[in-house]
């Protein structure tokens, strides 16, 4: 038994020389150092997390507000056009009615004494008209213009009787008509060639 006492031997903790010449530090003074570390590492970490998630937060805000800016602006210009344009199949289908009455006061020219029918359809069509034009309707006036494929539809090509009127509109066939600065239905005319 004596032999392993002797065996068993008692270490101690190495210690360095630079460790040596540290004054200890009591339990105390570790431990508030410690927290004092700890806290500074705590308010370092919380302030650049806020910066970072501030900064997320405002470019959020910033494109969702952008995006609210164009939805509106384009909501917008989409209720302007529509309050434009919402006549545009009445008024597509009067025109018939219109071209019917310059059709009959072009037939009545020739007539002789009838004058009193003239005037009853000349003062029901320019009514037509009247309101036609105060809901946006607009004639388009073509002939003697360049011909605009934009604006009007060929019906056929004739010699041109002057050498002015080439490539120009020599007859409108069919007015053509604007709603507002929309073209709600195309000149069909002769082109001079």
């Amino acid at each position: 038994m004596n032999e392993e006492k002797n065996t068993k031997t008692h270490t101690e903790p190495v210690v360095s020389d630079e460790a040596k010449d540290v004054p200890a530090e009591s339990p105390n003074e570790i431990k508030s150092r410690i927290e004092s570390d700890l806290n500074e590492m705590q308010e370092k970490e919380a302030e650049k997390d806020w910066s970072v998630e501030f900064k997320q937060i405002e470019d959020k805000y910033l494109r969702l507000y952008a995006d609210f800016e164009n939805f509106r602006r384009r909501t917008t210009a989409e209720r302007i056009e529509l309050f434009k344009t919402a006549n545009q199949e009445v008024l597509a289908s009067l025109i018939p009615v219109l071209d019917d009455f310059d059709r009959a006061l072009k037939s009545m020219e020739t007539l002789e004494g009838e004058n009193a029918i003239r005037e009853g359809i000349t003062l029901v069509q320019s009514k037509l008209f009247n309101i036609l034009q105060s809901k946006g309707l607009k004639p388009m006036n073509c002939q003697g213009q360049a011909f605009d494929p934009d604006f009007h539809e060929a019906i056929t090509k004739i010699p041109a009787p002057t050498e002015d009127l080439k490539d120009k509109v020599v007859d409108e066939v069919e007015k053509g008509y604007f709603l507002g600065e929309k073209v709600l239905r195309f000149a069909k005319v002769v082109v001079g060639e």
